[in-house]
């Protein structure tokens, strides 16, 4: 992750992970937004707004969407709660959703079409509604859950589900209903982050690739983050008795508790990084969040 000093001294990380399928993607989404009734715009609901992607925003226009905030059984239920008072007073449509639960996001899709017609009652008076195909296009920075999320809406396996970031590169179209067609699109990053901290919140839950984003500089902000949290179950799966430690001195704790040790006893801080953000991954470390609502 590199960083360059700003005028005031303080590190920043000047981050760039923009393949070029990715700037490929972004133009074929502008193209093909006419073929569309409305966007679903997937975030994380650890990271509600870092998540986001401004340059993604500005491409949709005028299209209506439905941001779906997914992976609510990862996320801090309290700070979340301040997130879904935080959007609905911003008056656009979302949607906060654990994609696991199929019976909870399915309401998606009538909630989608909903807008659509009113949409479509507002643009044209004599609107007459009648039964038409509903086409929706997925969008959203990789390992969101856009490939779960299309899988549990088309009741199948059609989307291929990875958890290493950027896997699809291709857009297709797939259909979930008999009325109702989704168009998947390859994840896609903001061009750059020049916030150091939303920078690594993205690394903590894989939207970066690990050989990308550096897993020690992950792992460490990750292990401070859990140590200054509400949640007990870091403390209590490798075994910290007190929050009053240094990040060093846990790192060394869950080498000793796992077996991560070299000749002379020497940590294997390699494999304690990839515990840590594995684990935490899975959901293993608690429900934790990044970051609280504006003001």
């Amino acid at each position: 992750m590199k960083r360059e000093n700003d005028k005031s001294g303080v590190g920043t990380a000047l981050f760039n992970w923009y393949p070029g399928h990715m700037a490929k993607a972004l133009r074929e989404i502008k193209q093909k937004l006419n073929m569309v009734d409305i966007v679903l715009e997937i975030r994380d609901a650890r990271v509600p707004l870092a998540t986001g992607n401004r340059e993604l925003h500005d491409s949709l226009g005028q299209k209506k969407r439905i941001i779906v905030f997914n992976k609510t059984n990862l996320a801090d239920p309290d700070v979340t709660k301040l997130w879904v008072k935080w959007f609905e007073e911003k008056n656009e449509p979302h949607f906060f959703v654990n994609c696991l639960d199929k019976a909870a996001l399915r309401k998606v899709i009538p909630m989608a079409r909903q807008i659509v017609e009113a949409n479509r009652k507002t643009s044209n008076p004599d609107y007459v509604e009648t039964k038409t195909k509903l086409k929706l296009m997925i969008v959203g920075l990789p390992n969101t859950g856009k490939s779960t999320i299309i899988n549990q809406l088309a009741n199948r396996s059609a989307a291929k589900v990875a958890d290493k970031p950027g896997q699809t590169q291709m857009q297709q179209w797939i259909e979930l209903e008999n009325d109702v067609e989704l168009m998947d699109t390859p994840g896609i990053m903001p061009p750059k982050i020049d916030n150091e901290k939303h920078a690594l919140w993205l690394s903590a839950i894989h939207a970066i690739p690990d050989d990308i984003a550096d897993e020690q500089t992950t792992a460490h902000f990750l292990i401070q983050h859990l140590l200054c949290g509400p949640t007990q179950a870091f403390m209590e799966r490798f075994k910290i008795e007190s929050k009053d430690i240094s990040v060093d001195d846990a790192i060394l704790k869950i080498a000793t508790l796992r077996g991560c040790l070299k000749p002379k006893g020497l940590p294997d801080l390699d494999r304690v990084y990839k515990i840590v953000l594995a684990e935490f991954r899975k959901g293993e470390l608690g429900r934790v969040s990044f970051g609280a609502p504006p003001k």
